[in-house]
């Protein structure tokens, strides 16, 4: 598509949304035909109309391995915008996943807010994330309220999601994992743990890296 028929396309058609397409035609082809449960955020809440939430909303998909799939729209560019045309990253190059074992999307609202939370680390400290780099954490359970040894993300390329291209440029996926406090430190004291956690995780059965806020072992 040339800049003048994507400027023809943005006026003629106000819902044309090529980012927001982007995402949904990789989960696609995940998931055909399903339907999604969708979470958008409050419009008044936007950080374009002076609010602090960075993303536009969630969808959580159900994938038929037995786990949730969540994925966030707003780390990229996703309507009509002509200073996003023709970047070689659309945005910040990223949506953040997560798969989850839970049998509901309501289960999932507490890493919905989580992600929020990383989205507006992201844009108000201009620094994102790329596989192999994780979030400490302050050491209790991830979902605030709940008692669970998962206290830390390690992050990774999502195991099935495809990166995809769009006018505005290049959409991968980053996934979030959870990881116990066992793990993160034996992370920090050395990185190289980063690959052994991974391939222990999938040598246990758990190839697509759910995490599973429930468990009790630890890999390190």
């Amino acid at each position: 598509m040339t800049k003048e028929e994507f400027l023809k396309r943005i006026q003629e058609d106000e819902s044309y949304s090529p980012g927001w397409q982007a995402i949904d035609d990789a989960f696609e082809k995940l998931y055909p035909g399903q339907n999604p449960d969708h979470f958008g955020t409050l419009i008044t809440s936007r950080a374009i109309f002076g609010g602090d939430e960075y993303l536009d909303g969630f969808s959580v998909y159900t994938s038929p391995k037995g786990y949730k799939h969540l994925v966030t729209y707003g780390m990229t560019v996703l309507y009509g915008d002509e200073e996003a045309f023709g970047g070689e990253w659309n945005g910040w190059g990223y949506e953040m996943t997560m798969k989850l074992k839970e049998d509901s999307a309501e289960n999932c609202k507490w890493a919905i807010d989580m992600m929020s939370n990383l989205a507006r680390y992201t844009y108000k400290t201009e620094r994102f994330f790329e596989p192999n780099q994780y979030v400490k954490g302050n050491g209790t359970s991830l979902h605030i309220g709940e008692d669970s040894m998962i206290t830390a993300l390690l992050i990774v390329s999502d195991t099935e999601a495809e990166p995809q291209m769009s006018v505005y440029g290049k959409t991968e996926f980053m996934q979030l994992i959870g990881i116990t406090e066992s793990e993160i430190q034996a992370i920090i004291e050395d990185p190289s743990n980063i690959e052994k956690l991974i391939e222990l995780m999938k040598a246990d059965g758990n190839e697509d890296l759910v995490t599973d806020m429930k468990r009790t072992k630890s890999y390190l």
